[in-house]
């Protein structure tokens, strides 16, 4: 399919649509929750017109067919030679993150993060009355790095019993190496803690750099990993709640297997499947397509930001379309930052307190949508900051 096919320029309309992104005032533009304002892969949409057009939507099997195309969507895309057996459906990442929480620990044990990162984390630990324990990554010349002192001592930490990782990582753009996921996995093995691999923005690395599966790294790293991994975020799917887990231990496959069937979470939806094996048997012209829109957009962002607005400073991301913004030399409250601007200009991102670690100096802006629509949200920032700026101004 040629490149061409595919606008990215369109502006989409998501009012009225119950976009829960969307779900804003009619002059307000949210560039917060990570999900684009693209259309979907035509292949996408064309296999759920066709299961549309049967007209009867009753109870719906996961076919050999998924587990077929996601392990060969691993094997070309990212060389990682994945066992159909290995993979279990779940109706999203999130819930079988909570799922995995409840069944592979205990009320009160300690569940390691590394901070800042995606604030829902959090949710699945507290809400099933488990411990957060923070390990914050250490933040210089507007780098992050991880704190091997401080991860060991607290992975030795006898009611440490689950790490869950983010793969890259969300808010921070990180791509982590094999080096780093070898050195993080064998200090799980050394201290029994099991890995549980959040690896949902894998695909939206950018060029230059190579996105590797935790669980490929060595098999005692992948007798000892959980792997959640979907084409919702790639592809913009994620209303269509698939997702699937990945598990070559058999043992802890069949813990997590009764877990999200106790759970009620591992039976789809009829459109579920459909979109899946669409999306990673026929998506891979969309998504290079995608990739350098993408591209286009962040460095327009950051060209931007280092023009218009340097008291900002925009992190080197190396995935994901989430641009985490250090606004430090502002303010260390971006809560009250994030609201002054949505208030002046109707432009609406995400406080960087909610991801923990550091995140109280930073905002996370989603530029996956039409540059137009992009260049209007950066014009809001320029807008908003300025009087802000001159409040803080008047303070000091």
């Amino acid at each position: 399919m040629n490149l061409m096919t595919f606008d990215f320029d369109k502006m989409t309309n998501r009012f009225d649509t119950n976009s829960y992104k969307w779900n804003v005032g009619c002059k307000e533009l949210p560039m917060w929750v990570a999900d684009m304002d693209f259309e979907t892969s035509p292949t996408i949409i064309e296999a759920m017109q066709k299961r549309l057009d049967h007209h009867t939507f009753g109870y719906t099997i996961v076919p050999d067919t998924y587990y077929e195309a996601v392990a060969q969507w691993w094997e070309t895309r990212h060389q990682f030679h994945v066992k159909k057996e290995w993979v279990m459906f779940c109706t999203g990442v999130v819930p079988a993150i909570s799922s995995i929480v409840r069944k592979m620990t205990k009320v009160d044990d300690k569940v390691l993060v590394l901070a800042p990162v995606y604030n829902i984390f959090y949710n699945s630990i507290v809400n099933n009355q488990r411990k957060v324990l923070s390990s914050e990554l250490v933040y210089k010349d507007n780098k992050y790095s991880i704190d091997f002192d401080d991860l060991e001592e607290k992975l030795a930490n006898s009611d440490t019993k689950l790490m869950i990782f983010c793969n890259p990582h969300n808010p921070i753009g990180k791509v982590w190496s094999k080096e780093i996921l070898e050195k993080i996995g064998n200090l799980c093995i050394k201290h029994d803690v099991l890995v549980l691999s959040d690896e949902i923005h894998c695909d939206l690395a950018h060029p230059g750099y190579r996105y590797t599966p935790f669980a490929s790294v060595s098999e005692e790293i992948a007798q000892n990993c959980i792997t959640c991994v979907s084409p919702t975020k790639t592809f913009n799917l994620a209303g269509i709640q698939t997702s699937s887990i990945i598990v070559p231990n058999p043992t802890l496959r069949k813990l997590v297997n009764r877990g999200i069937n106790t759970d009620e979470v591992a039976e789809p939806n009829v459109f579920a499947i459909e979109a899946a094996i669409s999306a990673f048997t026929k998506g891979g012209p969309w998504l290079t397509a995608l990739l350098k829109y993408l591209m286009v957009n962040k460095q327009f962002l950051e060209d931007f930001v280092a023009s218009q607005l340097p008291e900002l400073q925009v992190i080197h991301s190396e995935a994901t379309y989430l641009a985490w913004i250090d606004c430090g030399s502002l303010t260390n409250d971006t809560i009250k930052l994030c609201e002054f601007i949505r208030k002046e200009t109707g432009l609406y991102v995400s406080e960087g307190a909610i991801f923990g670690g550091n995140g109280r100096n930073f905002i996370r802006v989603n530029f996956a949508c039409p540059k137009e629509r992009l260049e209007d949200g950066l014009q809001r920032l320029k807008k908003g900051l300025e009087p802000f700026l001159s409040l803080s101004d008047q303070s000091r």
